[in-house]
């Protein structure tokens, strides 16, 4: 079985950083895609940032230059190092990935997420 948990959220000033931590465990094989969504409280929850199997990122246009999405293969982790962060970044952050059991089945999984709070 297949689990996501992710570490590093907490309380900081605007203009500070945090950086975030998805581990993966159980049996997994290959791991395509990690993300970084988020959701604010009476919002939906949006993408933030996409690292696929070949490297390519996708970033949410609100952290543009500010957030750096990264993954260690090896040792089945993401990472998300959020700089000169501002009130609006504050929400619940989820690590989310899709990741293969075997070469032939995937699906996808969501971690429990982690409160990211910024003050102004």
């Amino acid at each position: 079985q297949v689990q996501l948990v992710e570490s590093g959220g907490g309380l900081v000033q605007a203009g500070g950083s945090l950086s975030l931590s998805c581990a993966a465990s159980g049996s997994i094989f290959s791991i395509d895609q990690m993300s970084w969504y988020r959701q604010a409280p009476g919002k939906q929850r949006e993408l933030v940032a996409r690292i696929t199997g070949g490297g390519i990122l996708n970033y949410a246009d609100s952290v543009k230059g500010r957030f750096t999405i990264s993954r260690d293969n090896a040792k089945n982790t993401g990472h998300l190092q959020m700089n000169s962060l501002k009130p609006e970044d504050t929400a619940v952050y989820y690590c989310y990935a899709i990741i293969r059991t075997t070469s032939t089945e995937v699906r996808d999984y969501w971690g429990q997420g982690t409160q990211v709070t910024v003050s102004s």
